[in-house]
């Protein structure tokens, strides 16, 4: 039997001030579904990652919660899915990023720049070679890009871990891109 692929999506516990930022975690939470992926999240019921789970598992999705168990009195947690309580944000992040074979990052705040650094890091340091895509809704990331490009012109970053994210406007797209990134790395 084939691996369930899982999908890591790291985005804000609040909704942002567009809807359109709401509109792309149900379009991630949709396509991830479809695809037959499993989306892998940081555990809670409330903000973009709320939105993007929640529609997942109403699409009769896979989903995997993981959450420290000191949040869910704040954040709350999906009935349906299967949750992890976890002791420490630390170890949250650790199995995100274990339990996930590809990333789909859409926007948020410091938790989820956190996030970010710790995977694109990881990759630049050889831990894993897993796909790492920005969902640029309304030209969120490209802030973001700009820095990374910055620390490459500086010397600071090797041009090989930006030439390793992808910037992407569409759910969907994003998900085949992943897919087909994963299938192609099948060994």
């Amino acid at each position: 039997m084939a691996k369930l692929r899982s999908i890591g999506v790291f985005c804000g516990s609040r909704l942002g001030e567009r809807e359109s930022y709401q509109d792309a975690a149900e379009a991630v939470g949709r396509a991830i579904a479809r695809a037959g992926a499993r989306l892998v999240y940081g555990g809670g019921d409330v903000g973009l990652m709320g939105v993007a789970a929640s529609t997942a598992a109403a699409e009769h999705g896979t989903v995997l919660g993981i959450i420290p168990g000191f949040l869910i009195a704040r954040e709350g947690h999906l009935d349906g899915v299967d949750i992890r309580i976890v002791e420490t944000m630390s170890e949250r992040k650790m199995e995100l990023i274990e339990e996930s074979d590809a990333f789909i990052i859409l926007p948020g705040g410091t938790g989820t720049l956190e996030e970010v650094f710790d995977v694109v890091s990881r990759q630049q340091l050889d831990l894993h070679d897993k796909p790492v895509v920005f969902l640029n809704v309304d030209g969120f990331w490209d802030p973001f890009m700009a820095l990374i490009d910055h620390t490459v012109r500086e010397g600071f970053t090797p041009q090989s871990l930006a030439d390793h994210v992808r910037l992407d406007d569409d759910a969907d797209s994003a998900v085949r891109h992943i897919m087909t990134t994963l299938d192609a790395a099948k060994p």
